[in-house]
Protein backbone atom coordinates (compact mmCIF):
# COMPACT_ATOMS: atom_id res chain seq x y z
CA UNK A 1 0.00 0.00 0.00
CA UNK A 2 2.99 2.41 0.49
CA UNK A 3 2.92 4.06 -3.24
CA UNK A 4 -1.28 4.13 -2.56
CA UNK A 5 -0.03 6.17 0.39
CA UNK A 6 2.21 8.37 -1.09
CA UNK A 7 -0.41 9.47 -3.62
CA UNK A 8 -3.39 9.84 -1.43
CA UNK A 9 -0.86 11.95 1.04
CA UNK A 10 -0.13 14.27 -2.12
CA UNK A 11 -3.52 15.17 -2.04
CA UNK A 12 -3.77 16.67 0.89
CA UNK A 13 -2.80 15.21 4.73
CA UNK A 14 -4.96 16.99 7.11
CA UNK A 15 -1.99 15.86 10.01
CA UNK A 16 0.67 18.78 10.34
CA UNK A 17 4.33 18.46 10.38
CA UNK A 18 5.09 21.45 12.94
CA UNK A 19 7.08 24.45 11.70
CA UNK A 20 8.32 25.27 14.86
CA UNK A 21 11.84 25.47 14.32
CA UNK A 22 14.04 22.18 15.09
CA UNK A 23 17.52 20.76 14.12
CA UNK A 24 16.17 19.25 10.84
CA UNK A 25 17.09 15.48 10.26
CA UNK A 26 20.10 16.60 7.81
CA UNK A 27 22.44 16.46 10.26
CA UNK A 28 21.97 12.64 10.81
CA UNK A 29 23.45 11.76 7.45
CA UNK A 30 26.47 12.54 9.20
CA UNK A 31 25.90 10.85 12.00
CA UNK A 32 25.17 7.99 10.29
CA UNK A 33 28.09 8.20 8.29
CA UNK A 34 30.56 7.80 10.95
CA UNK A 35 29.50 4.58 12.69
CA UNK A 36 30.78 2.24 9.93
CA UNK A 37 33.99 3.63 10.46
CA UNK A 38 36.44 3.00 13.45
CA UNK A 39 36.36 5.86 16.11
CA UNK A 40 39.44 7.06 16.98
CA UNK A 41 40.69 5.99 20.86
CA UNK A 42 40.51 8.70 23.17
CA UNK A 43 43.65 9.85 24.06
CA UNK A 44 44.72 12.02 27.01
CA UNK A 45 45.24 15.37 25.88
CA UNK A 46 43.06 18.16 24.96
CA UNK A 47 42.32 16.72 21.21
CA UNK A 48 40.02 13.93 23.14
CA UNK A 49 37.25 16.11 22.58
CA UNK A 50 37.63 16.26 18.94
CA UNK A 51 35.53 13.25 18.58
CA UNK A 52 32.48 13.55 17.02
CA UNK A 53 31.17 12.00 19.64
CA UNK A 54 30.92 15.22 21.98
CA UNK A 55 29.47 17.14 19.79
CA UNK A 56 26.55 14.89 20.11
CA UNK A 57 26.63 14.85 23.90
CA UNK A 58 26.77 18.54 23.27
CA UNK A 59 23.58 18.75 21.35
CA UNK A 60 22.12 16.69 24.05
CA UNK A 61 22.55 18.73 26.58
CA UNK A 62 21.15 21.46 24.89
CA UNK A 63 18.25 19.72 24.24
CA UNK A 64 17.79 19.05 27.91
CA UNK A 65 18.49 22.76 28.98
CA UNK A 66 15.70 23.34 26.99
CA UNK A 67 13.44 21.03 28.88
CA UNK A 68 11.09 22.04 31.67
CA UNK A 69 10.59 20.63 35.37
CA UNK A 70 7.41 18.65 34.49
CA UNK A 71 9.48 17.73 30.86
CA UNK A 72 12.62 16.39 32.93
CA UNK A 73 10.48 14.20 35.54
CA UNK A 74 8.62 13.07 33.06
CA UNK A 75 11.61 11.88 31.07
CA UNK A 76 13.54 10.89 34.04
CA UNK A 77 10.81 8.18 34.73
CA UNK A 78 10.32 6.86 31.85
CA UNK A 79 13.73 5.80 31.56
CA UNK A 80 13.38 4.42 35.55
CA UNK A 81 15.74 7.04 36.46
CA UNK A 82 15.08 8.68 40.16
CA UNK A 83 12.32 11.90 39.92
CA UNK A 84 13.27 13.41 43.09
CA UNK A 85 15.80 16.65 43.05
CA UNK A 86 15.17 20.48 41.75
CA UNK A 87 15.38 21.31 38.08
CA UNK A 88 19.45 21.45 37.93
CA UNK A 89 19.83 18.38 40.08
CA UNK A 90 17.50 16.14 37.54
CA UNK A 91 19.09 18.17 34.26
CA UNK A 92 22.63 16.64 35.59
CA UNK A 93 21.47 13.07 36.30
CA UNK A 94 19.73 13.20 32.46
CA UNK A 95 23.00 14.65 31.09
CA UNK A 96 24.92 12.38 32.77
CA UNK A 97 23.03 9.01 32.01
CA UNK A 98 23.11 9.89 28.36
CA UNK A 99 26.72 10.93 28.31
CA UNK A 100 27.41 7.38 29.52
CA UNK A 101 24.92 5.73 26.68
CA UNK A 102 26.86 7.72 24.09
CA UNK A 103 30.38 7.42 25.26
CA UNK A 104 29.31 3.36 25.25
CA UNK A 105 28.14 3.48 22.16
CA UNK A 106 31.80 5.34 20.99
CA UNK A 107 33.73 2.17 22.94
CA UNK A 108 31.50 -0.67 21.24
CA UNK A 109 32.41 0.57 17.92
CA UNK A 110 35.63 1.25 18.38
CA UNK A 111 36.07 -2.13 19.93
CA UNK A 112 34.95 -3.64 16.36
CA UNK A 113 31.25 -3.98 16.60
CA UNK A 114 29.66 -3.98 12.38
CA UNK A 115 26.37 -2.50 13.73
CA UNK A 116 25.20 0.19 15.68
CA UNK A 117 22.88 -1.96 18.38
CA UNK A 118 21.36 0.81 20.56
CA UNK A 119 18.06 -0.84 19.79
CA UNK A 120 17.90 -4.56 20.69
CA UNK A 121 14.68 -5.12 18.75
CA UNK A 122 13.27 -3.21 16.24
CA UNK A 123 9.33 -3.77 15.44
CA UNK A 124 8.32 -2.71 12.13
CA UNK A 125 4.45 -1.51 11.29
CA UNK A 126 3.02 -1.34 7.76
CA UNK A 127 -1.16 -1.16 7.73
CA UNK A 128 -3.17 -1.79 5.39
CA UNK A 129 -6.51 0.67 5.22
CA UNK A 130 -9.33 0.63 3.89
CA UNK A 131 -9.52 2.66 0.37
CA UNK A 132 -11.10 3.81 -3.14
CA UNK A 133 -9.64 4.37 -6.34
CA UNK A 134 -10.04 8.23 -5.86
CA UNK A 135 -10.91 9.08 -2.28
CA UNK A 136 -13.07 12.28 -1.45
CA UNK A 137 -11.54 14.62 1.27
CA UNK A 138 -13.65 13.06 3.74
CA UNK A 139 -12.95 9.79 3.17
CA UNK A 140 -12.21 7.90 6.26
CA UNK A 141 -8.96 5.42 6.36
CA UNK A 142 -9.99 2.55 8.82
CA UNK A 143 -7.07 -0.28 9.52
CA UNK A 144 -7.98 -3.82 7.60
CA UNK A 145 -4.44 -5.40 8.49
CA UNK A 146 -2.60 -5.16 11.78
CA UNK A 147 1.23 -6.37 10.42
CA UNK A 148 4.59 -6.96 12.56
CA UNK A 149 7.49 -8.18 12.15
CA UNK A 150 10.23 -7.95 14.84
CA UNK A 151 14.47 -8.54 13.81
CA UNK A 152 17.09 -8.91 16.54
CA UNK A 153 19.64 -5.88 15.92
CA UNK A 154 22.64 -7.81 17.20
CA UNK A 155 21.86 -11.04 15.17
CA UNK A 156 20.06 -8.79 11.92
CA UNK A 157 17.68 -11.74 11.73
CA UNK A 158 14.20 -11.71 11.58
CA UNK A 159 12.79 -13.31 14.67
CA UNK A 160 9.38 -13.13 14.49
CA UNK A 161 6.07 -11.66 13.31
CA UNK A 162 2.51 -10.98 13.93
CA UNK A 163 -0.82 -10.36 11.65
CA UNK A 164 -4.13 -10.02 12.41
CA UNK A 165 -6.87 -8.60 10.13
CA UNK A 166 -9.51 -6.13 11.30
CA UNK A 167 -13.21 -5.44 10.58
CA UNK A 168 -14.22 -1.92 9.54
CA UNK A 169 -16.82 -0.41 11.36
CA UNK A 170 -17.74 2.71 9.42
CA UNK A 171 -16.80 1.46 5.72
CA UNK A 172 -17.75 -2.34 6.35
CA UNK A 173 -17.64 -3.09 3.01
CA UNK A 174 -14.91 -2.96 1.04
CA UNK A 175 -14.06 -1.15 -2.37
CA UNK A 176 -13.13 -3.62 -5.19
CA UNK A 177 -10.17 -1.53 -5.85
CA UNK A 178 -9.13 -2.03 -1.61
CA UNK A 179 -9.63 -5.48 -2.70
CA UNK A 180 -7.45 -5.77 -5.45
CA UNK A 181 -4.96 -3.56 -3.94
CA UNK A 182 -4.62 -5.82 -0.91
CA UNK A 183 -5.39 -8.78 -1.55
CA UNK A 184 -7.88 -8.60 1.49
CA UNK A 185 -11.39 -10.37 0.95
CA UNK A 186 -14.65 -8.96 2.64
CA UNK A 187 -14.75 -12.31 4.28
CA UNK A 188 -11.20 -12.38 6.16
CA UNK A 189 -12.47 -8.85 7.20
CA UNK A 190 -15.99 -9.77 8.31
CA UNK A 191 -14.67 -13.10 10.37
CA UNK A 192 -12.05 -10.84 12.07
CA UNK A 193 -12.43 -8.87 15.24
CA UNK A 194 -12.64 -4.91 15.61
CA UNK A 195 -9.62 -2.40 16.06
CA UNK A 196 -9.61 -2.55 19.91
CA UNK A 197 -9.56 -6.01 20.36
CA UNK A 198 -6.77 -6.63 17.74
CA UNK A 199 -5.19 -3.79 19.65
CA UNK A 200 -5.16 -5.70 23.00
CA UNK A 201 -3.02 -8.78 20.82
CA UNK A 202 -0.73 -6.78 19.70
CA UNK A 203 0.03 -5.66 22.98
CA UNK A 204 0.41 -8.60 24.61
CA UNK A 205 2.62 -10.13 21.50
CA UNK A 206 4.95 -7.16 22.24
CA UNK A 207 5.02 -7.92 26.11
CA UNK A 208 5.29 -11.63 25.86
CA UNK A 209 8.85 -10.67 24.02
CA UNK A 210 9.63 -8.01 26.53
CA UNK A 211 9.69 -5.40 24.65
CA UNK A 212 10.87 -2.18 26.66
CA UNK A 213 11.33 -3.95 30.03
CA UNK A 214 14.50 -6.08 29.18
CA UNK A 215 14.77 -5.13 25.87
CA UNK A 216 15.52 -1.73 24.17
CA UNK A 217 13.58 -1.43 21.32
CA UNK A 218 11.46 0.89 18.96
CA UNK A 219 8.82 1.11 15.71
CA UNK A 220 9.38 1.46 12.35
CA UNK A 221 7.32 2.32 9.49
CA UNK A 222 7.99 3.02 6.02
CA UNK A 223 7.00 7.10 6.00
CA UNK A 224 4.70 9.11 8.32
CA UNK A 225 1.51 7.55 7.33
CA UNK A 226 0.70 4.54 9.33
CA UNK A 227 0.99 5.98 12.96
CA UNK A 228 0.17 9.63 12.04
CA UNK A 229 -3.00 9.19 9.77
CA UNK A 230 -4.20 5.49 10.31
CA UNK A 231 -3.47 5.06 14.25
CA UNK A 232 -4.51 8.41 14.70
CA UNK A 233 -7.83 8.10 13.09
CA UNK A 234 -8.32 4.54 14.02
CA UNK A 235 -7.84 5.55 17.94
CA UNK A 236 -10.23 8.04 17.54
CA UNK A 237 -12.94 6.28 15.67
CA UNK A 238 -12.82 4.02 18.83
CA UNK A 239 -12.19 6.60 21.26
CA UNK A 240 -9.22 5.22 22.68
CA UNK A 241 -6.05 7.55 23.74
CA UNK A 242 -3.58 7.11 21.36
CA UNK A 243 -0.77 4.10 22.94
CA UNK A 244 1.97 5.40 24.25
CA UNK A 245 4.46 2.91 22.54
CA UNK A 246 3.26 4.04 19.07
CA UNK A 247 4.17 7.73 19.39
CA UNK A 248 7.48 8.02 18.55
CA UNK A 249 9.17 6.17 15.57
CA UNK A 250 11.67 6.26 12.84
CA UNK A 251 10.23 7.18 9.81
CA UNK A 252 12.79 5.06 7.62
CA UNK A 253 11.76 7.17 4.40
CA UNK A 254 13.12 10.29 5.74
CA UNK A 255 16.02 8.11 7.16
CA UNK A 256 17.23 6.32 3.92
CA UNK A 257 17.00 9.74 2.02
CA UNK A 258 19.08 10.96 4.54
CA UNK A 259 21.77 8.50 4.99
CA UNK A 260 22.18 7.39 1.28
CA UNK A 261 21.75 11.32 0.29
CA UNK A 262 18.65 10.50 -2.35
CA UNK A 263 15.50 12.38 -3.16
CA UNK A 264 12.22 11.88 -1.56
CA UNK A 265 11.23 10.68 -4.59
CA UNK A 266 13.64 7.37 -4.41
CA UNK A 267 12.39 6.61 -1.37
CA UNK A 268 9.50 4.29 -2.12
CA UNK A 269 9.91 0.71 -1.36
CA UNK A 270 10.09 -0.71 -4.57
CA UNK A 271 13.11 2.11 -5.10
CA UNK A 272 14.69 1.39 -1.87
CA UNK A 273 15.11 -2.51 -2.52
CA UNK A 274 15.83 -2.05 -6.37
CA UNK A 275 18.90 0.70 -5.05
CA UNK A 276 19.64 -1.61 -2.34
CA UNK A 277 20.23 -4.86 -5.10
CA UNK A 278 17.33 -6.13 -3.34
CA UNK A 279 14.20 -7.37 -5.02
CA UNK A 280 10.52 -7.35 -3.62
CA UNK A 281 9.65 -10.56 -2.11
CA UNK A 282 5.77 -11.80 -1.68
CA UNK A 283 2.57 -10.18 -2.66
CA UNK A 284 3.29 -6.50 -2.81
CA UNK A 285 0.52 -3.92 -0.69
CA UNK A 286 0.45 -7.29 1.52
CA UNK A 287 1.20 -5.61 4.96
CA UNK A 288 2.98 -8.35 6.16
CA UNK A 289 4.77 -9.05 3.22
CA UNK A 290 5.43 -5.08 2.95
CA UNK A 291 6.67 -5.08 6.61
CA UNK A 292 9.21 -8.16 5.63
CA UNK A 293 10.75 -6.11 2.86
CA UNK A 294 10.84 -2.79 5.25
CA UNK A 295 12.88 -5.06 7.79
CA UNK A 296 14.84 -5.77 4.78
CA UNK A 297 16.19 -2.41 4.04
CA UNK A 298 16.52 -1.72 7.58
CA UNK A 299 18.93 -4.72 8.02
CA UNK A 300 21.51 -3.45 5.32
CA UNK A 301 21.20 -0.16 6.40
CA UNK A 302 22.88 -1.43 9.48
CA UNK A 303 25.29 -3.06 7.74
CA UNK A 304 26.05 -0.40 5.63
CA UNK A 305 26.41 1.87 9.08
CA UNK A 306 23.16 3.48 9.74
CA UNK A 307 21.77 4.56 13.25
CA UNK A 308 18.19 3.61 13.37
CA UNK A 309 17.34 6.51 15.49
CA UNK A 310 13.64 7.62 16.49
CA UNK A 311 12.80 10.58 14.03
CA UNK A 312 9.01 11.19 14.50
CA UNK A 313 6.49 11.68 16.85
CA UNK A 314 3.09 12.53 17.43
CA UNK A 315 2.50 15.40 20.00
CA UNK A 316 -0.61 16.49 20.80
CA UNK A 317 -2.85 15.21 17.57
CA UNK A 318 0.20 16.65 15.26
CA UNK A 319 2.90 14.85 13.24
CA UNK A 320 6.91 16.61 14.75
CA UNK A 321 9.94 16.14 13.62
CA UNK A 322 12.66 14.54 16.39
CA UNK A 323 15.85 15.98 15.78
CA UNK A 324 18.89 14.63 15.46
CA UNK A 325 20.45 16.21 18.69
CA UNK A 326 17.71 15.15 20.87
CA UNK A 327 18.63 12.12 23.64
CA UNK A 328 18.48 8.92 22.00
CA UNK A 329 16.08 6.45 23.37
CA UNK A 330 13.44 3.33 22.91
CA UNK A 331 9.92 2.84 23.19
CA UNK A 332 8.00 2.52 26.28
CA UNK A 333 6.79 -0.53 27.78
CA UNK A 334 3.36 -1.75 25.44
CA UNK A 335 0.07 -1.29 27.47
CA UNK A 336 -3.38 -1.23 26.08
CA UNK A 337 -4.40 2.48 25.77
CA UNK A 338 -7.55 3.62 28.37
CA UNK A 339 -10.48 4.05 26.50
CA UNK A 340 -11.91 7.91 26.72
CA UNK A 341 -14.94 7.17 27.38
Amino acid sequence: MEEYKENIQDKGDNVKLSSKPEEDDKSCSKVCSNIGEPVPQVSSTRGEFSDPVYKEIALANGHINRMNKDELRSKLAELKLDTRGVKDVMKKRLKNYYKKQKLSLMQSVTDGGPTDTYYDFICVVDFEATCEQDNPPDFTHEIIEFPMVLFNTHTLDIEDSFQEYVRPEVNTQLSEFCIKLTGITQKMVDEADTFPDVLKRVVLWLQEKELGTKYKYAILTDGSWDMSKFMNTQCRLNRLSYPQFAKKWINIKKLYGNFYKVHRTQTKLSSMLEKLGLQYEGRPHSGLDDSRNIARIALRMLQDGCQLRINERMHEGQLRTVPSSAPVEGAPPPHTPRSRD
